[in-house]
């Protein structure tokens, strides 16, 4: 009978561990809540055990079910406490194995934040029997948990962090475990720790772990986007949403930096159907894959084509009719472009003329064009040809009779985007150097690319037509400060470690970026990230004649021609454009 009623029991315990998976927890990773989590099952199995005998001893049932309560009892106490001292020693006895690796094989580690992020990498830590990670302590700006210990490790002040610290410690790497940072807090503690010459690292927010647990690998090092320090753009998102929905939206340029973020920024909405332009094949193709795999719902149609191909553009939109237009096709590089002026001249100005007309001819509600920072007060052929799409567009926006709202949206330089300073920079650096900048005063205004498109799509259902957007881009950056940050990043120091090498400016670049003219006029909105520069209205009878004449003879023009074309339509206009015949 004893041997039975053991089966019953073990039995009994065996479904609860099944019911509440006690079992599942990897042991050498155990926490509060696994230790929790056996005490449950354990409670659950003796209580219906003991209802068991209970009912057996009050309704006459077999002796079979009649167990001993001091037995239960005694067996309770004892599997709960044996499955928990089990899993504590296997725990500890992984802890002491990871302290016996060799130290010098591993880096020691100051983690930012005490909090439940801190602690969660503290055991991803400490769970690898293969890291390279030592953990010293924790930094926290909580005053009650300076000078404690939590979990056997220290937690200091931010006041710690000085070089003799550093060197006394062996300290080498730097965690951020803090998701919720305020931005310019933590570019505040970036550059300081950056200054001491550590290895940086952050930690993703909670959605971006796989399955909702936290690797190692996944532990990014910082990036210079996070030293900008900006804030979080807030969206009028319901206006965006009203704007797009069941709409069918042209993007040209769509493989591009700014073209495929808006196509990214669009598959949050309910849109109809994306129809996405672009001449480049190699980037479309993996556009296309990007969205099959990251944006599976995504109702999109991929067309290869040149935007001032007209006949092609025109029975783009002949047969999908598109609502909304974003036009970011362009060449952008202004080294390229000043020695290429009939090429700017043809795709940025002739494309925009292109599709805008053939937005009016299909009756399209809105037309969003992506201009440039440099055409303010250009003096380059890119900066030059942006300007002059500028003015088509206002000259486009008074046509007589025209339904089609035409928006401009103008910012300075985004990170990351193809062929930017901070790639150029960091191939430069992994390469060994060394670092070439054109002139130690040079500065520019940088976003984040999803910063500008989500943007983009806020002005663009902001405007009533003819507006020039411009967006908040924050304070203007040396170029050399970024090289020197980009350094530190990479745990090398500048001018040791890697060259910085200056080359003089290029043709036609300025020393500086402008968002507005001199005669522009700064105009605030509900988004304290964008404005409306007031300029003065163009003259779409005057402007055309000229765009037309230069485009039917581009070829026939020398570059000193195209650039003095572009002078006579954009006021201003001082060109350093040394011919390329």
């Amino acid at each position: 009978m004893a041997t039975k009623q053991a089966g019953l029991v073990c039995l009994t315990y065996i479904l609860f561990m099944l019911l509440f998976k006690s079992y599942s927890g990897l042991i050498r990773q155990t926490t509060i809540k696994d230790t929790f989590l056996i005490g449950v099952t354990d409670a659950a199995a003796f209580l219906v055990l003991c209802l068991i005998t209970i009912c057996s001893r009050k309704f006459g049932w077999d002796q079979f079910f009649n167990i001993s309560m001091s037995i239960l009892m005694i067996h309770f106490v004892t599997l709960t406490v044996s499955l928990i001292f089990f899993r504590v020693t296997i725990k500890m006895f992984y802890s002491y194995i990871f302290i016996l690796v060799p130290s010098s094989k591993r880096k020691n580690v100051l983690i930012y934040g005490s909090g439940e992020t801190g602690i969660i990498v503290k055991r991803v830590i400490e769970s690898d029997s293969k890291s390279e990670y030592q953990l010293k302590g924790f930094i926290d700006d909580n005053v009650l948990l300076q000078g404690k210990k939590l979990d056997g490790y220290p937690v200091y002040s931010q006041s710690v962090l000085t070089k003799e610290f550093i060197e006394e410690e062996d300290i080498n790497v730097f965690i951020f475990a803090i998701n919720n940072l305020p931005a310019e807090k933590k570019k505040e503690v970036l550059e300081y720790v950056m200054n001491l010459g550590l290895e940086i690292l952050d930690t993703p927010s909670f959605d971006k772990w796989l399955n909702g647990t936290l690797q190692m690998k996944q532990l990014r090092k910082v990036q210079f986007e996070d030293l900008l320090g900006r804030e979080p753009i807030k969206l009028d998102l319901k206006r965006i949403d009203e704007g797009l929905k069941n709409k069918t939206i042209l993007v040209t340029g769509a493989a591009g930096s700014i073209g495929s973020e808006i196509v990214r920024q669009l598959t949050k909405y309910h849109y109809k159907q994306l129809v996405l332009i672009d001449q480049a094949e190699t980037p479309s193709f993996y556009l296309n894959n990007e969205l099959k795999d990251k944006f599976p719902g995504c109702q999109y149609e991929l067309v290869i084509g040149d935007v001032t191909n007209e006949p092609k553009m025109d029975h783009i939109f002949n047969k999908f009719r598109p609502e909304i237009v974003f036009h970011a096709a362009a060449y952008k590089h202004v080294p390229i472009m000043e020695a290429n002026p009939h090429e700017a001249f043809r795709v940025n100005v002739g494309g925009t003329k292109i599709i805008s007309e053939l937005a009016m001819k299909y009756h399209a509600e809105k037309f969003v064009m992506i201009s440039s920072d440099k055409a303010v007060n250009p003096t380059n052929v890119m900066g030059a040809s942006k300007k002059v799409c500028e003015l088509l567009v206002q000259a486009q926006a008074r046509r007589y009779g025209t339904k089609t709202q035409f928006i401009t949206t103008r910012f300075g330089n985004v990170l990351g985007s193809n062929g930017s300073v901070i790639p150029l920079f960091k191939k430069q650096i992994a390469e060994g150097g060394p670092v070439t900048i054109t002139d130690p005063e040079i500065t520019r205004f940088f976003m984040t690319i999803p910063e500008a498109c989500q943007l983009v799509l806020e002005a663009g259902f902001m405007g009533n037509g003819g507006e020039i957007f411009i967006f908040d881009m924050g304070k203007p950056v040396k170029i050399l400060d970024i090289a020197i940050k980009l350094i530190r990043l990479s745990g090398l120091k500048p001018y040791e470690d890697i060259e910085i090498k200056f080359v003089g400016l290029r043709p036609g670049e300025k020393l500086y970026e402008e968002l507005f003219a001199t005669s522009e006029h700064q105009l605030k909105t509900h988004n304290p990230k964008i404005s409306i520069a007031r300029v003065a209205e163009a003259d779409y009878e005057l402007i055309l004649p000229k765009i037309n004449l230069a485009l039917d003879t581009i070829y026939e023009k020398s570059g000193t021609e195209v650039v003095e074309a572009m002078k006579e339509i954009v006021p201003g206009y001082v060109s350093k454009y040394a011919s390329v015949q």
